[in-house]
């Protein structure tokens, strides 16, 4: 018997490509990656060109028994459109939306929309994570393109049929992770002094490795149906602990500077970065015990064990 068909969107991004990759070595599935642009996955497995701007490129979905769409117009720190929610919703919305109405007429069983933890909100007060059924709060434009995605996927899974399953993750990280996780590594390993020492809030990350552990638990397990997930690696850290524990993997001593927090605020406040400063002194936490109870998964890979692998693959690269 043929292993059934998953069609993987933005499979030349982070989470698309490890998710594929592991479909291929778990061989319980047949994936197919579509991808936009060059890809590593050519002549590993089935590539096909996708563009969710451009409905000429969508792919065949005969066959295909599960999408699970990673694509998507990203969250950018320094947005350069006009009217960012307009550009966000043709591509996140009204692109999610064309893509799920061709999985229904194709007959596709289960979509697995890999939405963003924006949905719920920005911040969290100490002790009160986010929960997957929380009304959904989005404080910017990507978020709120993600929630709209959401609501018209669950719309059209009732009026169809079709099975929906939506996974909002936390930061990813992991070997080969870029943007802002990639930076902190070069601080760290260049010894760079960061005024990042006294920090005592709390945020959730999730590892690449538990991320696609998730999503191929709810390709084909019967309870993801219908169903909302968060997810992290299951411990949350300060800022002052993520750099700590980074330095540690990078074998480097931590150069942090014990900065009150309302020093680090004020400052970022004059020179009109408070974003910033929210992201590093805020707390982001998240409660992953839904997995447990519905689906019975844990993260499988402890967050030292992935500080320890992306630390190892950063070093690795730059002796090359």
């Amino acid at each position: 018997m043929n292993a059934p068909k998953v069609l993987v969107t933005g499979a030349s991004g982070f989470v698309g490509e490890a998710l594929v990759l592991k479909l291929l070595l778990d061989k319980k599935f047949t994936p197919i990656a579509a991808a936009r642009g060059t890809t590593r996955l050519h002549g590993v497995c089935s590539v096909v060109p996708f563009d969710l701007t451009d409905p000429k490129t969508f792919p065949s979905l005969d066959g295909v028994q599960v999408v699970v769409h990673a694509a998507a117009r990203v969250h950018v720190m320094h947005e350069t459109a006009v009217d960012a929610l307009i550009e966000f919703r043709k591509v996140n919305v009204e692109g999610t939306l064309r893509l799920a109405r061709q999985a229904v007429k194709s007959g596709v069983r289960r979509f697995i929309f890999i939405s963003s933890i924006k949905v719920n909100g920005e911040s969290t007060l100490p002790g009160k994570p986010f929960k997957a059924d929380d009304q959904p709060s989005p404080q910017d434009p990507y978020g709120v393109s993600k929630q709209e995605a959401e609501e018209a996927l669950r719309q059209l899974g009732h009026d169809t049929g079709m099975e929906v399953v939506i996974i909002r993750p936390v930061l990813v990280y992991g070997p080969g992770v870029k943007a802002n996780f990639l930076s902190m590594l070069n601080w760290l390993n260049r010894g760079v002094p960061l005024p990042l020492g006294a920090i005592r809030n709390k945020r959730s990350l999730v590892a690449i490795q538990n991320l696609v552990s998730l999503i191929v638990t709810c390709i084909d397990h019967p309870a993801a149906a219908n169903q909302v997930f968060l997810v992290s690696d299951g411990e949350d850290l300060s800022t002052t602990q993520l750099l700590c524990r980074l330095s540690k993997a990078l074998g480097k001593p931590a150069r942090l500077l014990p900065l009150p927090e309302w020093m680090l605020k004020l400052a970022a406040s004059m020179l009109g970065k408070q974003a910033v400063a929210q992201r590093i002194c805020g707390s982001l936490q998240v409660d992953i015990s839904k997995n447990l109870e519905l689906l019975g998964w844990t993260p499988p890979v402890s967050s030292d064990t992935a500080m320890r692998q992306t630390a190892g693959h950063y070093l690795e690269k730059q002796t090359k």
